[in-house]
């Protein structure tokens, strides 16, 4: 491809529970960009979610702008930021890589091209797609450094969630439990090599607790299991909602120290020597391994997304990953 005038395909979020395809005009490829086919994609329920039933907070508009976002809050909205495509023009060093980019949910775009970031080739393009979660699950594990060995839990087995519950497990002597009220659950867990528990068989006293499930339900829960002077990591947004936070009972005696983490900023503790596109190269490296296929669901052909999205982002749907597939 030339890098000349292509018309294009692309998700808007256009109304509560309303998306539509739509078509975008890309002009002729300028220098120092890339145009990319997409290959592979996928729905970042939590986020998403909130964005199609119109939810972000005023106040958050714009920090919630994705890289390359068009339109604005609350609608109409392109967003996302999980795609695995190939560079088809621009450099001669990028034409024919498979690249990762952090770009909403497109047939064909442009971007400069230090924004595609090339897929190793241990790591399948499909894999790939989980570059975004394994990035906010990575800042998470810095934002709770140093992670203690012996029991850890994680609250809620999504993909961020298991994510960071597999980055945890690498720490020597660290023993990582998934709670969750879905029982199918264990199955991800086992696929993972962690434990798994329902909230009312959840491990006590552990010296850390990732937040991830999204419901005020599970951060009590995550105050509840936590040891003496353990750190209960939130990574849970809530958007626009107000969150009852139990911060009676043994809260202080107990010396709890409930923090915040989000991907936005390079964690504290690597900030001096980790640029936000380190950052995602080690995220990158992180998905050679297999067993993270577990997380993925079949594909969804990418012009079926307007219909299927509803049931994707229902909460009760089960989905933990939901690939999308380009034509």
């Amino acid at each position: 491809m030339s890098g000349g005038e292509f018309t294009a395909e692309a998700l808007w979020y256009v109304g509560s529970g309303r998306a539509e395809i739509r078509q975008e005009r890309l002009n002729p490829l300028a220098e120092g960009m890339v145009r990319v086919r997409a290959v592979y994609g996928a729905i970042s329920r939590g986020t998403e979610a909130l964005i199609a039933a119109g939810k972000v907070p005023a106040s958050e508009y714009q920090r919630m702008r994705g890289p390359h976002m068009a339109g604005s809050f609350p609608f109409p909205v392109k967003h996302g930021y999980a795609t695995v495509g190939r560079v088809e023009a621009g450099p001669d060093g990028l034409i024919g890589r498979n690249v990762f980019v952090l770009h909403p949910h497109q047939t064909v775009f442009d971007v400069p091209a230090d924004a595609a970031v090339p897929v190793p080739k241990d790591v399948p393009t499909s894999r790939a797609v989980l570059v975004a979660n394994m990035e906010t699950a990575l800042n998470a594990t810095w934002d709770a450094d140093p992670i203690p060995a012996g029991p850890i839990a994680v609250v809620g087995a999504g993909v961020v969630g298991a994510l960071a519950g597999f980055l945890c497990a690498r720490v020597p002597g660290a023993a990582v439990t998934l709670i969750d009220i879905n029982p199918a659950r264990e199955e991800l867990a086992r696929a993972l090599d962690l434990k798994f528990a329902r909230p009312d068989h959840a491990p006590a006293d552990c010296k850390l607790v990732v937040h991830t499930s999204g419901d005020p339900k599970g951060l009590a829960t995550a105050i509840d299991i936590a040891g003496d002077e353990a750190t209960i990591l939130e990574m849970s947004w809530y958007g626009a909602g107000d969150v009852p936070v139990p911060l009676g009972g043994a809260f202080h005696s107990r010396r709890l120290k409930l923090v915040s983490s989000q991907v936005g900023k390079v964690a504290p503790s690597r900030r001096a020597t980790t640029s936000h596109r380190q950052r995602l190269e080690q995220a990158i490296a992180l998905l050679a391994d297999a067993r993270l296929d577990a997380l993925l669901l079949p594909a969804v052909p990418f012009l079926a997304l307007p219909e299927r999205l509803r049931d994707i982002l229902n909460p009760k749907s089960g989905v933990l990953c939901q690939l999308i597939a380009y034509p």
